[in-house]
């Protein structure tokens, strides 16, 4: 990178030159996850946002990162189509492949830097083959001449208005630093005239390509009398028509005229033209020609000379003036060739050295006059590797341009060599050979100077990129020994190059020529049989079984190992010459393997090959373009659709198939390809920016893409109709517009309707950005018809609200302006169409604070607009803001900046587009006494008053909002209008009402947020789906249920199971459609999912850990009995989700169902109620963190006597509400075994009867407990039980973490422990985790039980299968436990994406934390120790962060708050340490201490414990004193 003012590679100072002299540049890189030599320059001057010398305004040079093999200079057109000049850094390697792109260039002010490859020796092949495509083409020789030439290309293409392309030799090392050039030159050298009329000029290209209707020209004063000589004028034409042809120019013209720009002084070289005009007609305009350029070129040149004393001409000699011979040097040794003659002694090396500075245009007529007079000979040194004709380029150029010269004698004294490598050690020998050989009177022709193999350099890694490795492993995974890749990379192809073999074209090749060599094998096979030359019969015999099935994919690998092992053990010279091939003896699964750089040339690709011939090829083609909405729209992406030229051949199997969308669809696609008879084209969508992104970006890209139907999955077999089935199978539910056209020629779209009726409504809809503009336009209209009839001045009320509350605002203070007689409507910021905007007279914005300090997602689009629009004008409009937000969210001094940032930037920025404000900034903050509402009742009366309604009399009460306990009431006990809501197609949603009501049936909606903004973007409704949670009591399952659940998971849900840390299984992804067979289906498998949410009690805990199976099966059986015995008794379960048709349930008057719960009553709870079972020693239920918490205790007998009963648990809190924390249950006392589940009824009524029902903050057990005080609490219960609590029994708790692998019970059962991080099982191509556990359900005898830290035990295995299932768990990996003893201690909620709650990753983003951190474990050698770390993406503490010695609750988008210091064993809360880091600031706090615990804990010393005895965190000794002695304090607004 560039530093004080210097540059050390040729690509430092092209980056920095490009930088300056463009609008936009393209920066091709051979990977997109490392910086190629040109990007780090062009980052760096990025980041300190340097401006270009051509910039408009304060726009800073755009930067385009685009990677190598994906058709980077088609990229250049649109920017160039805008008037923008465009520059490209690149290497020599992607210039063939850009040919088409070359030719539309030329007459485009564009510049292509070129560094020619490889380092050490390139081919300059690369610029001859591209010498006709009309572009200027100059080349620098050195690091000093590199950015003169640089500044050149630029001043050229601005002055001519053609491309330019400039090549020079790359820095295969930082050299000696060279100074930069100023700005000074830039200035000088550029026309910034013709820089305005460029931007300005009309009539540019509006198609694909900006050639397109543009030409170069130039504008000149025609003289009416010319007084250049007849002779001049006709050499001067002859040689610009000659230079035309040689430079593929079509416009050269006689030079009757020059053009009116008046250079800064003209060479000795130049053609002199005078005129001696009396009349002047006005200018006028043609093409450019050779010799403008030529002038140009001067012009520049001088320019340069005068700014910094560097002098350069067209053809550059160098060497005696009166030298006999001369050498015209084209390569990358030109400046070596220099030096040596310069230091040559006198009379050893008598030669003058030549080269091209320009070499396009082809200014051959003015070469004798660069040369000595005294030169008879010159020698064409062309540094080409593979010589396709006996003459080079070069040497035709100057033999043609000599011959043409009248005065010149040298036409029989060209003589040409090949170029080799040449070093600073073999250039004097290599020039002395040339003098040679020039000095022989008959010199040889087309001789090799120096070696043609250049010493090995480092080469950009052609290696697959990682993130495509699971496309890989997945058919590596299916195929195994029978799978061939026919151009993979780094194969060994005797004397092909790599980059060669891994190409398309010769993958094909390949391909068709092994399969030819197949055939000739079996024909040998077929002939050794009946030679009978083997050593025994046995290889006959199994050869002619294998002949049978040979081409058998299945059953020819079974025949196939037996044929290797009988030739092996034959040992004939026969069976060792078949065994040379014995690859061939399997029926392989061919593939090509490409990238989405295949779509952009589909004729040369090898896609068209594979097609047109038929033949049985797979192609596995990755596309790694992620979505956006500038993507699908861009006209100038030239990118073919590889399916549908696919599927219009008609003879070949396509599919389109995302892994991270669809893993079991992956699947079905690739066996599909591979049994299909024919060509088969697999489209695989693997969207990254990066290499080295992460899985969780690609996930959310993939889920983007396919949700919109930008990348739609499916399976098209243009034979599926002749096998009873559809030609088209949809496995996404959109596809877009050019699908839907090939779907409907064939009528292919109305049988998959048919078949699939509830795609229709998505299938009838394109995705397109203009489907939201008309709704928003519809919604706006809607308003305005509706406000007709009123007669009060208009209020437009804008929202944009993150978690309702600005919402609620805007929509009540729109009830009260209709009170007040105004004309007013409410919608959010992105539902309102923008261009309305300036014709508003009234309007209010009510914005809340989302993330750090960001617009909530529905009004995001809406601030972009209005914060860079320059055409609004807001004149005749008066506008206020009222802003929410928490001044203590971001406790941190230089995070104050975000507190109300959207409130008060929109404020400022509608102020700044000329809004008049009618009230001031109102900033609501939930520190306030009463939240936003202490400013807002300050702030809504200015609002009256400006609009003069601030005095109306007779205003209607406001009817109370409806809270929960309202919706309970009025729900019909749980009923609702659920039925009726789920009938309703036209939505995938259920209203809000009921959408609390589902969660006492055991389900909540949610939405995809990963795809929620693209959806609200495309004018769709959001991703709507619900959570099912089961009610599985101590977490025990048969595995006839396990396999039930699975089913479940892959018919309805998202083909993952989720172990909550409730012990029970959970799905996600369950569209509203699928709901009633989901939940019959949990009913079938004799479980339900009542109660297993909502204001009930919920899914009772109970310890899972095996050591004593007798006991705690003894225990398990009274959660189960204490579930049931807090079970609603409503009937409407039964009504909405199990009972059919037939099933009617009498109604009484009133359609009222006779319904009664006699625990409940209507309202039901105040809120969740929560009770687990713990079994001492281990607390893995977390027992202190429930509402009621209870703790085994055994008898002297060894069986349960009773419980110790804990109250008044719990972990919910909101982020910088004192007023809220967690808790941890205080101990009532003991009971017996008996009295148990009328305990918890009790305790349940307590809460029931006196929990708050009017702030459901405040309504759980815990707050009800401290308002009460323990012991009037405790004394309601005992009063209503009758007898009292006895003491509490002894116990002792030892940890609250599972003990993972093999455990033998006392009753001589096996159970094994599982690690399924947090919970989630499925199926990746890197493990077969959910398949493998469903093969374990398919044998096993015992049963499954589920743990609360997420992990699943396989219990009761008997000695007789104890060794088939460790077989199967090797098979698939599932005895894989040696983790770092902190991952296995960790747990995490589910979070994003479905999570309606979270403010942050927890589920996806956990692993990737601890992976981070796991390196410094091993360096401290913790690499075993337990440290209970927890993460959660809000405060709500679903996976009880609060008891763990280290965790994380989300707090915004990638930011956590970070809590030290829990109890190993659960019995301690933690407390504050940071607020608000990121990734960065977690891993420089947490590695230190880590490192600091390994070396100063105590023996036996637990992480929470050290942290507070060595004095980095104060202990939490209750939960009213959370908030105290936090390590970071809050700061108060200064």
């Amino acid at each position: 990178m560039a530093s004080a003012g210097v540059v050390r590679t040729a690509e430092e100072a092209v980056a920095r030159i490009a930088y300056l002299s463009s609008d936009v540049v393209i920066s091709v890189q051979q990977t997109l996850g490392q910086q190629s030599k040109y990007s780090t320059q062009l980052s760096s001057l990025s980041a300190a946002q340097t401006k270009s010398v051509i910039a408009q305004a304060d726009e800073l040079p755009e930067i385009q990162t685009i990677r190598h093999n994906a058709d980077p200079l088609l990229s250049v057109h649109d920017p160039a189509r805008s008037g923008k000049f465009v520059s490209v850094t690149t290497t020599s390697n992607t210039l063939i492949t850009s040919i088409p792109h070359l030719y539309k260039l030329a007459n485009v002010s564009v510049v292509l830097h070129v560094s020619m490859q490889s380092e050490e020796f390139p081919d300059y092949a690369d610029i001859t083959s591209i010498r006709q495509s009309g572009l200027i083409m100059l080349q620098s020789e050195s690091l000093v001449d590199v950015q003169d030439m640089a500044v050149t290309a630029h001043a050229l293409a601005i002055r001519s208005g053609k491309g330019v392309l400039h090549f020079f030799v790359g820095s295969a090392a930082a050299g000696s630093p060279v100074p930069v050039v100023g700005e000074e030159l830039l200035n000088a050298a550029y026309d910034k005239m013709k820089v305005r009329s460029y931007r300005m000029k009309d009539g540019r290209a509006t198609t694909l390509y900006s050639d397109d209707g543009v030409r170069a020209e130039t504008t000149e004063s025609v003289s009416s009398v010319s007084s250049t000589p007849p002779a001049a004028e006709a050499h001067a034409a002859a040689a610009s028509t000659l230079a035309g042809i040689l430079n593929g120019l079509t416009n050269a013209t006689t030079p009757s005229s020059v053009s009116s720009e008046t250079p800064h002084s003209s060479a000795s070289s130049r053609l002199s033209v005078s005129s001696a005009s009396t009349i002047e007609p006005p200018p006028t305009t043609r093409s450019v020609t050779s010799d403008d350029i030529y002038k140009y070129a001067e012009d520049i040149f001088e320019t340069i000379r005068i700014t910094t004393s560097r002098s350069y001409k067209i053809f550059e000699y160098s060497g005696a003036l009166d030298a006999k011979a001369a050498v015209f040097a084209f390569g990358s040794t030109t400046d070596l060739f220099r030096k040596a003659i310069a230091q040559a002694e006198a009379g050893e090396v008598y030669v003058g050295i030549i080269s091209a500075r320009v070499y396009r245009p082809w200014f051959g007529t003015r070469l004798p006059h660069a040369l000595p007079k005294s030169v008879t000979k010159v020698a064409v040194l062309e540094q080409i590797k593979r010589k396709t004709t006996r003459w080079g380029p070069l040497f035709l150029d100057l033999l043609t341009c000599l011959k043409a010269e009248p005065s010149s004698t040298l036409s029989k004294s060209v003589v040409g060599y090949q170029l080799g490598y040449i070093d600073v050690t073999t250039v004097q020998q290599a020039l002395r050979g040339v003098v040679q050989n020039l000095r022989a009177e008959s010199p040889v022709q087309n001789l090799q100077v120096g070696s043609l193999a250049a010493p090995a350099s480092p080469s950009a890694d052609l290696a697959q990129p990682e993130v495509e490795s699971a496309y890989m492993k997945i058919l590596n995974e299916l195929f195994k020994e029978r799978l061939h890749l026919a151009n993979q990379i780094y194969s060994k192809n005797a004397g092909v190059a790599n980059d060669l073999s891994a190409s398309p074209e010769f993958g094909y090749g390949s391909l068709i020529a092994r399969q030819e060599k197949r055939q000739a094998f079996l024909g040998k096979i077929e002939e050794a049989v009946k030679r009978s030359e083997f050593s025994t019969d046995v290889p006959e015999q199994s050869l002619s079984k294998w002949l049978l099935v040979a081409n058998d994919p299945a059953k020819s690998v079974a025949a196939a190992e037996v044929v290797i092992k009988d030739l092996k053990a034959d040992g004939s010279d026969l069976a060792a010459q078949l065994l040379k091939d014995k690859s061939l003896f399997y029926k392989e699964s061919q593939w090509l393997i490409g990238s989405d750089a295949w779509a952009f040339d589909l004729g040369n690709s090898g896609v068209h090959h594979v097609l047109s011939s038929g033949k049985n090829v797979n192609m596995l083609i990755i596309d790694s373009q992620p979505y956006s909405e500038k993507a699908v729209a861009d006209a100038a992406r030239r990118k073919k659709d590889i399916g549908l030229y696919a599927m219009n051949f008609g003879n070949a199997y396509v599919a389109s198939v995302a892994v991270y969308s669809s893993y079991t669809q992956v699947l079905h696609a690739m066996i599909d390809a591979d049994k299909f008879d024919g060509p088969s084209v697999v489209l695989a969508y693997l969207p990254y920016n990066k290499e080295d992104d992460s899985p969780l970006t690609i996930l959310q890209e993939t889920k983007k893409a396919v949700d919109i139907g930008y990348w739609p999955l499916y399976r098209w077999d243009p034979y599926g109709e002749d096998k009873g089935d559809l030609n088209f199978n949809l496995d996404s539910e959109r596809i877009k517009d050019e699908l839907k056209a090939f779907l409907k020629r064939d009528n292919h779209l109305s049988q998959l309707i048919r078949r699939h009726p509830e795609f229709s409504a998505n299938l009838a809809n394109s995705y397109g950005a203009e489907v939201r503009q008309q709704q928003k336009r519809k919604a706006k209209e809607s308003f305005n018809k509706l406000l007709e009839g009123l007669s009060g001045p208009p209020l437009t009320i804008l929202f944009a609200s993150d978690g309702g509350n600005a919402e609620n605002l805007a929509k009540r203070l729109a009830r009260r302006g209709k009170a007040r007689g105004l004309k007013t409507i409410a919608m959010s910021m992105d539902d309102y169409p923008i261009e309305d905007l300036a014709n508003e007279e009234n309007l209010v914005c009510i914005v809340s604070t989302a993330g750090q300090g960001e617009f909530p997602q529905n009004g995001r689009a809406f601030w972009e607009t209005v914060k860079n629009s320059t055409d609004i004008d807001l004149a005749n409009v008066n506008f206020s803001v009222f802003g929410l937000g928490d001044s203590h969210y971001w406790p941190r001094k230089e995070d104050k900046i975000y507190y109300n940032k959207p409130g008060k930037d929109l404020d400022k920025r509608l102020h700044d587009i000329s809004g008049k404000r009618m009230a001031d900034l109102g900033l609501g903050n939930d520190q306030d006494p009463d939240a936003y509402q202490t400013a807002y009742a300050e702030w809504e009366p200015k609002i009256w008053r400006a609009l003069g309604v601030d005095n109306v009399e007779g205003l209607a009460d406001e009817p109370p909002p409806i809270t929960n306990e309202d919706i309970k009431s009025a729900s019909n006990f749980l009923r609702g209008t659920i039925m009726e809501g789920l009938a309703d197609e036209s939505t995938g949603a259920i209203s809000a009402s009921d959408a609390q009501l589902t969660k006492f049936h055991g389900t909540y909606m949610q939405d995809d947020r990963d795809v929620r903004d693209e959806r609200k973007a495309q004018g769709l409704e959001p991703a709507y789906s619900f959570m099912i949670r089961c009610r599985l009591p101590g977490g025990v399952a048969t595995p006839e249920q396990y396999i039930k659940m699975d089913d479940i998971s892959n018919t309805f849900s998202n083909h993952t199971l989720k172990l909550t840390t409730r012990q029970t299984f959970q799905f996600h992804g369950v569209l509203k459609r699928n709901l009633r067979n989901s939940m019959r289906a949990i009913n079938k498998a004799l479980m339900d999912t009542l109660a297993a949410c909502g204001d009930v009690n919920r899914n009772v805990m109970c310890s899972s850990l095996p050591q004593n199976s007798a006991f705690q099966k003894e225990t398990w059986a009274y959660s189960k009995k204490i579930s049931e015995h807090l079970l609603p008794s409503t009937s409407a379960y039964h009504e909405i989700w199990i009972k059919d048709e037939n099933d009617v349930k009498t109604q009484v008057a009133g359609d009222a169902v006779q319904d009664f719960e006699p625990l409940y009553g209507p309202t039901y709870l105040p809120r969740k109620f929560k009770i687990t079972i713990a079994i001492p020693p281990h607390n893995d239920t977390d027992v202190y963190a429930h509402d009621v918490g209870l703790i085994a205790i055994k008898g002297t007998d060894g069986k349960l006597a009773g419980f110790n009963v804990l109250v008044g648990g719990g972990m919910g809190v909101t982020h910088n509400n004192k007023k809220t924390y967690p808790r941890t249950g205080s101990m009532f006392g003991f009971v017996t075994k008996d009295k148990v589940h009328l305990v918890c009824e009790k305790i349940m009524l307590v809460q029931r009867d006196n929990g708050d029902r009017k702030n459901r903050k405040h309504a759980r057990l815990k707050y009800t407990i401290d308002d009460m005080g323990v012991d009037l609490y405790k004394a309601k219960v005992e009063d209503l039980l009758g007898f009292k609590f006895e003491e509490p029994k002894e116990f002792k708790f030892v940890s609250n973490i599972d003990t993972f692998g093999w455990i033998r019970d006392e009753t001589g059962m096996n159970h094994f422990t599982m690690f399924i991080e947090n919970g989630r099982i499925e199926d990746t191509p890197e493990w077969k985790m959910k398949t493998g556990i469903r093969e374990i359900a398919k044998i096993h005898k015992g049963e499954f039980r589920l743990t609360g830290n997420q992990h699943l035990i396989i219990s009761n295995v008997s000695d007789h299968e104890l060794s088939r299932i460790k077989d199967l768990m090797t098979e698939y990996k599932l005895d894989n436990i040696q983790h770092t003893g902190l991952r296995l201690s960790s747990s995490a909620c589910v979070a994003f994406p479905t999570c309606g709650l979270a403010m942050a990753e927890s589920e996806r983003y956990l692993p990737v934390l601890i992976t981070k951190l796991e390196f410094c474990l091993e360096e401290a050698g913790l690499r075993h120790d337990s440290i209970v770390m927890r993460m959660t993406g809000c405060p709500n503490g679903c996976a009880r962060p609060w008891l763990a010695e280290v965790a994380f609750v989300g707090k915004a988008y990638g930011a956590y708050n970070m809590y030290l210091g829990g109890g190993y064993h659960g019995n301690r809360l933690n407390k504050l340490y940071k607020s608000s880091i990121k990734e960065d600031e977690i891993l420089e706090t947490l590695k230190p201490l880590f490192k600091r615990y390994a070396l100063e804990r105590l023996e036996g010393e637990r992480f929470g414990d050290f942290v507070i005895r060595t004095g980095v965190i104060k202990p939490t000794t209750e939960g009213k004193r959370f908030h105290e002695d936090v390590a970071e304090a809050e700061e108060d607004d200064e």
